[in-house]
Formats: C-alpha cells, structure tokens, sequence
C-alpha cells in the first residue's frame, strides 16, 4: 500500500476521498482575520476534509513567556485527532493529507505536530486548495460525518528545541571549543528577518547568528514545492557544509519553520529540528541580543 509522507498532489489524492483509512484536514487560516479559514471551509472544501484552527487546534494558549503559537498539549491534541477519524492503533493508521490556501505554511504545522506525536503517514496537499481548484477536482460544503478513532501520542521531543537550549547555543563563547551544535535558519521574509518591516512582534530584528531562508523561496510561482533537486541547490547555498541535522527552523511563532521542515524532507535533507517558540518567544525576555541589518 503506497503512504504518502511528505507531499501528494492533487490527482492523487482525488481517488482516496472515499477511502475511510484516509483523513483530509483543511488547515487554512489568516493572521489578520483568525476565523477567515474556517469560513472558507464552511463555504467550500474537498469534500470529506475536517476543519484545523491553528490557534484552537494546532497550538496552546498564549503565557506571558511564550510565543504567539505554543505547541498544543500532546495529549489534547491526540483526543482531537481521534475525533478528525485520524487512528494509529491496531492496524487502523490513518493516512492524514493536510491542505491550506496554497502556500502551505498552515499545512505543514499539522504535518509536522503528527510527525512530532510519531505518526509518519501524513502529507501536504502540493499547492494547496488552489492547486486542488485548478484541476477541476470536486468541492463541497457540507460538514462531514465523523467516525471517531483512538491516538495514541507517541512524543518525539527530540524534534524541537526550546528557547532555553537556543539561548544556550547563542551565547556560547565561540573560543571555548568546538563550533555550535545547531544553526538557526529563519524562515521570515529578508525585510522581517532585517529588522526593516516588522508587523506582527513588538521588536524587530532576528536572533544573532541566524541565516535567512524565506519559506517563499520554496515554492513555484503557483504555490506548488520546486523539483527536489531545485531544493537542495537552493538550500545548499543557505546551509553551505553545514548538515541538516544541525539545522533548527524557526520564524516568527513556529509555523511556516515547519513549511521549511518540509522543504528539506522534501529535498532529501532530513533530520532539521524545530524553534517551537521561534521570534516572538525570542523576545518575551528583553535580555536576549537581537540583531538588525543585512546577515
């Protein structure tokens, strides 16, 4: 049986929506406009596809020391996984296919938490619900009939890093030994990540030491991953010699982070880790350096 684990597209997916092993998630969502996703949900859809808020469902609630979308509790999180329909005992592994608008940042957050729980079986729809559009395929508006299956979470915490091991590595004398054990590439755009034009955090700017690689810059101009070998060239001249199992993706809240997670599995360059708090945990403490400017 084929299982998709990183990205399918869209003819692909089309025969398996009545496949009840195969669970579809709409995941799209507006920063600006937080209950935009579920509304466009409500007015069209693949059909079958459950509904994913990423501040209800994919992330905690926001404390005073973290960032704008903390990891959800693994536990709560399973419970709603299993009433998505999404099983992982007994055989009954549930291939889940994420989807959001068209970039996939959104998508990639839930490919990556199921990935975080230790369910492999779960891919981002390639271009997103445009792509899905554009080919003629079915939509629907109807809420679908749910069959609850149990999850149990099987927590890779390995895959993620916290703010405290981060700031750890940052203010490393780098006299004192070997070179640092991981190198942050941030996923925001040149003018965020420069300090020039920040919208969303009150300070702007990006951590010392940290390399720049627009989530953007992995797409084509539908929406759609480049070739794998693109990828690597492209992150090749990001990373340079440096593996990627010293790589930690961060960005703003850790959300698109994960659209370059997926990027570099994607590429064939696996075993990049997660900043779950990213900027905006960054700077809850004011003692922490920034630096602006070209990097």
């Amino acid at each position: 049986m084929t299982t998709y684990a990183t990205l399918i597209q869209a003819r692909e997916l089309a025969p398996h929506l009545g496949d009840a092993r195969w669970v579809v998630i709409d995941c799209r969502f507006d920063l600006a406009d937080t209950g935009a996703g579920r509304r466009a949900w409500q007015a069209a859809h693949i059909p079958g596809a459950r509904y994913a808020h990423l501040d209800e469902d994919l992330s905690s609630a926001v404390r005073g020391d973290s960032g704008r979308h903390p990891l959800p509790n693994p536990v709560a999180l399973a419970a709603r996984l299993g009433q998505w329909g999404i099983g992982n005992q007994g055989g009954d592994d549930a291939q889940v296919v994420a989807y959001d608008a068209g970039n996939s940042a959104y998508a990639s957050r839930l490919w990556w938490l199921l990935r975080w729980l230790g369910h492999t079986d779960v891919a981002v729809l390639d271009g997103g619900f445009a792509a899905w559009q554009r080919a003629g395929l079915p939509v629907d508006s109807q809420t679908p009939a749910l069959t609850p299956r149990r999850f149990v979470p099987h927590v890779d915490d390995t895959r993620w890093l916290s703010t405290a091991a981060v700031a750890s590595s940052v203010a490393r004398d780098p006299l004192a030994g070997p070179p640092p054990a991981i190198t942050l590439v941030d996923a925001r755009g040149a003018d965020r990540f420069e300090g020039r034009n920040e919208t969303l955090d009150p300070v702007a700017g990006r951590i010392p030491g940290a390399r720049n690689h627009p989530f953007a810059g992995n797409l084509d101009a539908d929406g759609r991953f480049l070739p794998a070998a693109e990828l690597r060239q492209r992150w090749g001249r990001t990373l340079g010699d440096t593996p990627a199992s010293q790589v930690v993706s961060m960005c703003g809240s850790g959300v698109t982070a994960c659209q370059n997670l997926l990027a570099l599995e994607t590429a064939g360059l696996s075993g990049a880790r997660l900043y779950a708090g990213s900027w905006s945990e960054w700077i809850r403490d004011p003692s922490r350096p920034v630096a602006t400017g070209p990097g």
